[in-house]
């Protein structure tokens, strides 16, 4: 199988945030208003709007605008896609991009 590693190398980068890991963490247990993820860290409302804006571009977080709040959620289907897309990179396969490589194993010491 075939992956499109450029389509989730914006997901690993998102992901490379502590803050941003412990963000999708909360969502994980539902959905949150902004307010509530901002009064867990000890960072500016633009500040956190930068992370989720992050989050959001790159597909793990759906947003929605509930009055002056914005509330978000785990995006399942890409979480999903995700896991997928890990165990198919981390796992011989046919198509395996290890068995496209020339001479692949035979360096010499």
């Amino acid at each position: 199988m075939r992956y499109s590693h450029a389509e989730y190398a914006p997901v690993f980068k998102a992901l490379s945030d502590e803050t941003r890991l412990k963000i999708v963490e909360m969502l994980s247990c539902g959905e949150m208003c902004a307010c509530d993820i901002l009064e867990s860290f000890k960072i500016t409302q633009p500040t956190l709007s930068y992370h989720m804006k992050i989050l959001t571009d790159c597909g793990l977080v759906n947003g929605r605008r509930e009055g002056a709040w914005m509330r978000y959620t785990i995006n399942v289907k890409k979480v999903s896609a995700i896991k997928k897309f890990w165990d198919g990179i981390t796992s011989e396969h046919r198509d395996c991009i290890c068995n496209n490589v020339e001479e692949a194993g035979k360096c010499e010491s």
